[in-house]
């Protein structure tokens, strides 16, 4: 809901949706999710929002993970051209990783390792590693960005590691209530399901912070990203 130059992330990410048609849209909301009800879309509710984490918000809306779904961040802005890569990939389970991500980290902050993750990929383009932290810039083959593509059988292996860890109580060390997304898919990757990147290089932006609100740099990717959509009808 935070707006840059008056205009909200959500409202910014539903106008890339809404240029390729992608109409059947569904919100997870937690904190202060009556402020959602005026966008008119489907809305699920996590009333634990205040003690549980991505994953278990995910699941807040477990009714709604049935044929081809994409699954994004709220504090994120793509291009169509990456929501076009997204839609376009075979991938049971398709993941978009910035390949430019060093680039971007920097100009967010001092040390492109502090709020980096770990991601490994193999020969064949499936990502072998995701979500740890890195020592190193070698670890880095591209960066997660909160925005994945599941087909019907991939949600299949979403929802039986889910019930697995949910089962047992643990996701990787941590409780299901408290996994991260990361954590997820590193834990269908362990069970040997295929994870696939989709290697993107256009602009994105992610708000974390108020210096990624206020940076530069998130307002140039922003404009950038409304342009793709000027005067675009729905295919």
């Amino acid at each position: 809901m935070v707006e840059i130059d008056g205009k909200s992330l959500l409202n910014r990410q539903l106008d890339v949706l809404y240029s390729r048609g992608l109409k059947r849209i569904v919100i997870v909301g937690g904190y202060r999710a009556d402020q959602l009800e005026r966008f008119g879309l489907t809305l699920r509710l996590n009333p634990r929002y205040a003690d549980t984490n991505m994953v278990w918000s995910l699941f807040c809306a477990e009714d709604e993970l049935k044929g081809d779904v994409v699954i994004a961040y709220g504090d994120i802005v793509y291009s169509r051209e990456i929501l076009d890569q997204l839609l376009q990939s075979t991938a049971d389970i398709a993941v978009a990783i910035d390949m430019n991500w060093e680039r971007y980290w920097r100009a967010r902050n001092e040390d492109p390792l502090a709020d980096a993750e770990t991601l490994k990929l193999g020969g064949d383009g499936r990502i072998l590693e995701i979500g740890q932290k890195p020592k190193s810039l070698e670890e880095i083959q591209g960066q997660y960005m909160g925005l994945v593509k599941y087909s019907a059988k991939g949600l299949v292996w979403l929802k039986s590691v889910y019930q697995e860890a949910k089962s047992n109580n643990d996701m990787r060390g941590k409780l299901p209530e408290k996994a991260y997304m990361t954590d997820l898919l590193q834990s269908i990757i362990d069970k040997g399901f295929p994870v696939t990147a989709v290697p993107i290089t256009s602009a994105w932006v992610e708000v974390d912070t108020v210096e990624d609100k206020e940076n530069a740099v998130t307002k140039d990717r922003l404009k950038e990203i409304e342009q793709s959509c000027v005067h675009q009808t729905p295919s």
